[in-house]
């Protein structure tokens, strides 16, 4: 890590507060004078941005919403088209997708904030990486490791996601020390890699960098999913948390007890439903404010993701706090026989079973307005035994039972990789 980065980090918690607030400052201004929707903002509730000085201050500003973006997205630049480098999306996850644009100063912010996670896991120059995450369809998140990984001076393997055999070609020939890639699909990786004799265990691989899915609970435990792989193949799995409308991410040192904010880059608020600061380490809806972003930065943007806050030092030696696992979305909260499930605790519940090849869970509303849990499954030996036992890990885990239904595994193969869509999707919302 370079000196002026790892002497940030180190800084006191006050002296981190006080920097950032100075960043907060220039940044109000910036949108006062830039934004046409923040500035129509900032005269309808009649602020003066002069007086916003402290991070305490932002409470008197409005949230954003992803609706707002939606409805005002043209509003939402600050530069004119002729300055936009990159145009990235959103995945959609919590609706219709929108639209951001990056100057080269928000690509070199991008690439600055990636190559520092890299660092947090210990990638340094010369090292070699293999990328098995897509960079087309306007996806921010590919984008960004490559540049991160550029500008850090290693070795890049885009070998792009899916395809066991062409991953670990790429591994035997090039002996990558570092993957990035979803966590259950090194699942997959371990299960080619059995059949096809591949001593995985004694590959060139010493890290992931895990995308897209928990590995940690909401006590800083490795989840059923982390232990399942963990297992099989002893390798060290960090977690790392980002958004196109962040331009940054936290990723988890090797402590693993959370992804350390990098402070140039993001102001966070932890809210309740009231949208009242909810004390460290309880859970609430991330709130983000970026620092130094041209194109579309935003102003106490509402996530939708519940997450904890840790601000204690790091046994890392870091003085950043950090922030916890996304332990569902709000929009998927769901209430089923009076027990508030999120989708993440009963994807890992199902981890848990070696034997379920593919699931999809499924959120319906029914005629008394509450709401109904339909699990499908698939296996390659399945029983009324192994039906028995995943719905008493439910009841045990989660105090509750949803319904559970077989599907043949080609079914489920063609709804979680939907050649329409960047993620695979495990979880739909019919309510």
């Amino acid at each position: 890590m370079k000196m002026e980065e790892m002497a940030m980090e180190r800084q006191t918690a006050v002296e981190i507060k006080a920097y950032q607030e100075e960043l907060l400052r220039r940044q109000l201004h910036y949108l006062n004078e830039k934004s046409p929707y923040y500035r129509a903002l900032f005269a309808k509730h009649e602020i003066d941005v002069s007086r916003i000085q402290t991070l305490e201050d932002l409470s008197r500003i409005p949230t954003t919403s992803k609706d707002d973006i939606q409805q005002h997205n043209e509003e939402f630049f600050c530069v004119e088209p002729s300055e936009v480098i990159d145009y990235c999306s959103t995945s959609g996850t919590l609706g219709r997708p929108v639209s951001f644009g990056l100057t080269e100063h928000d690509l070199e912010r991008l690439a600055y904030n990636e190559s520092r996670s890299f660092r947090t896991i210990g990638i340094a120059k010369g090292d070699i990486v293999q990328l098995m995450t897509t960079m087309d369809r306007r996806f921010m998140a590919g984008l960004a490791y490559f540049l991160g990984l550029r500008k850090l001076g290693a070795g890049i393997l885009r070998v792009g996601s899916g395809v066991p055999q062409m991953q670990w070609d790429s591994i035997l020939q090039y002996k990558p020390r570092f993957l990035i890639a979803v966590p259950s699909f090194l699942l997959k990786m371990i299960e080619y890699a059995e059949q096809h004799g591949i001593d995985y265990r004694n590959s060139s691989v010493e890290r992931v960098l895990c995308i897209g899915e928990s590995l940690r609970d909401q006590h800083l435990q490795d989840t059923l999913l982390t232990k399942r792989i963990r297992e099989k193949w002893p390798i060290h799995l960090h977690s790392t948390y980002a958004s196109t409308e962040m331009g940054a991410a936290f990723t988890e040192c090797a402590a693993f007890q959370g992804g350390h904010v990098h402070e140039d880059l993001i102001i966070t608020e932890v809210l309740d439903e009231f949208e009242n600061p909810v004390p460290d380490g309880e859970s609430g809806e991330l709130v983000i404010t970026t620092l130094g972003v041209q194109a579309v930065p935003l102003l106490r943007f509402k996530t939708g993701d519940v997450v904890r806050r840790y601000s204690e030092p790091c046994t890392c030696g870091r003085n950043t706090y950090r922030i916890g696992p996304v332990e569902g979305r709000k929009q998927h909260m769901v209430k089923y026989k009076g027990t508030t499930l999120y989708p993440p605790a009963m994807h890992d519940l199902l981890a848990g079973f070696p034997q379920i090849d593919q699931h999809v869970i499924e959120i319906l509303g029914n005629a008394i307005g509450t709401d109904e849990i339909v699990v499908y499954i698939s296996a390659k030996n399945p029983s009324d035994e192994l039906l028995s036992d995943i719905k008493d890990h439910f009841r045990a885990k989660l105090r509750v039972t949803p319904r559970i239904e077989w599907r043949a595994a080609e079914e489920l193969q063609k709804i979680i990789f939907n050649p329409m869509s960047r993620k695979p999707i495990t979880f739909i919302d019919k309510r």
